[in-house]
């Protein structure tokens, strides 16, 4: 088995050519800081929309290398943190509107792979979540009701037979699904989205780590840029900028890839529509049927680093492959004679209410989009989207959504955030395995441990 090497996806396809180190003093009417989704789709459509705009993007490594060219590949709809999130502040017809955004970005992203050539394994089979406990069980019926309530979610409550005839989980008691998703080969994704920038005019330097944001200049290693528009499109990695330390808490997940599978376990799992697949699980999975015929399947391992530090290579230890393993195997049990080609990790941004936030601060032209929490590969579209009609002075349907500008508070400082994180972390893994033994009902661990971190 691999370990590390960034992740399956560009070990599948080989990493890309350096692209040339920026040095010295330069000057950009639009800096971009990182070349994963958000800054590709940020420069895509800054580009497609004024073609005199001399745009630079600044990578720390390559482009793709964090969690755009790492994630279980999950294109959906998904509004981080929920719909409810958003309601008490700015009412059900504003929310309305932003669960039609995520649907529709769905179809935007689709569309431009179509026009600009890239081949990126997209196959649209929606999203179907399931529970395989009561517990699991009692909560996706919940949510089943509570989306039901919702314009645009088009939801539909599975019984555990529907399940079965769509994707065969083992011992799935009952599923929701919705058709606004589609598998994706995030690496495949993200290279083909660096070229067609290029192909704009857009300048990409690798290998040229920022390290400081100031108004209308960026301090990277080896010189300075300055730009009327600086865009920070850093997720997992903004820790590492000077004064960002607490903004959003680097949070590990890791993945395993199985080798290809047969036809006769494909024959038996009927999963051949590229649904993405998850769980009711507290500390939940993803998974998806890839191209050449795998399972990659994903959760999260050592969730969090002392003092937010990120990993750089993906190593994942070897009790998170066993546990990823473990899930595999429960859920499809065909797959315990497969064996596993390939096991990385990624790190991705949370913030302290786990919700996203696109905005841009006019004073200092310091724009920034991110906190994704999971959910990034169709969320960086619509963030780049905004990040156009923001960064142009345009008042857009998409510049009055509830996410923008969004503040949060910051995470508390160390020892206090590693410590909470370790034992949240450690809760939801006995909630879980509390109610495989059968438990009917959440854990109050779980219960507990949602209102502590805020999350949804």
């Amino acid at each position: 088995m691999l370990n590390g090497r960034v992740s399956h996806w560009w070990e599948e396809i080989g990493l890309p050519e350096p692209r040339q180190q920026l040095r010295g003093h330069g000057s950009a009417d639009v800096a971009i800081i990182g070349a994963g989704f958000t800054g590709l789709w940020t420069a895509y459509y800054l580009a497609k929309a004024n073609p005199e705009l001399s745009i630079t993007i600044l990578e720390a490594r390559h482009a793709g290398y964090g969690a755009s060219g790492r994630n279980g590949g999950w294109l959906t709809n998904t509004i981080t943190a929920g719909r409810e999130r958003y309601l008490k502040s700015h009412g059900r017809q504003a929310v309305n509107d932003f669960q039609l955004a995520m649907n529709r970005t769905v179809a935007e992203v689709i569309e431009v792979c179509a026009a600009e050539g890239i081949d990126a394994d997209i196959l649209q089979g929606g999203e179907l979540e399931v529970a395989y406990t009561p517990a699991q069980e009692r909560r996706l019926r919940a949510d089943a009701v509570a989306a039901a309530q919702w314009q645009h979610s088009d939801t539909e409550l599975l019984e555990a037979d529907a399940v079965r005839r769509k994707v065969n989980v083992a011992n799935a008691r009952a599923g929701v699904w919705h058709p606004h998703a589609a598998r994706i080969h995030p690496a495949k994704l993200v290279r083909g989205l660096a070229v067609a920038v290029e192909r704009l005019g857009v300048r990409i330097h690798e290998n040229t780590r920022a390290t400081a944001l100031r108004p209308h200049r960026v301090e990277y290693d080896g010189g300075t840029l300055d730009a009327e528009y600086i865009v920070r499109a850093t997720e997992g990695f903004t820790a590492g900028l000077a004064g960002h330390k607490r903004l959003w808490l680097p949070m590990n997940s890791s993945l395993i890839a199985t080798e290809p599978l047969a036809q006769s376990v494909w024959d038996e799992l009927g999963w051949n529509h590229g649904e993405v697949l998850g769980d009711y699980a507290h500390v939940y999975m993803y998974a998806q049927r890839t191209a050449d015929d795998r399972i990659t399947i994903g959760g999260r391992g050592v969730p969090y680093k002392y003092g937010s530090r990120t990993d750089t290579d993906g190593v994942t230890p070897h009790s998170t492959v066993q546990g990823l393993q473990e899930i595999l195997h429960r859920m499809f049990p065909q797959t315990r004679g497969a064996g596993i080609d390939h096991a990385w990790s990624g790190v991705l941004g949370v913030p302290r209410d786990w919700a996203a936030t696109v905005g841009l601060d006019p004073a200092t032209g310091i724009g920034w989009a991110g906190g994704y929490v999971g959910t990034g590969v169709s969320t960086t579209n619509l963030a780049g989207r905004t990040l156009r009609d923001l960064i142009l002075g345009e008042t857009t349907e998409l510049t009055s959504l509830p996410w923008v500008n969004h503040q949060v508070r910051k995470w508390e400082p160390e020892p206090l955030r590693w410590l909470a994180t370790k034992g949240l972390y450690a809760a939801y893994g006995a909630a879980d395995r509390s109610e495989l033994k059968g438990r009917a009902s959440s854990s109050p661990l779980a219960v507990l441990a949602d209102k502590i971190t805020g999350k949804p």
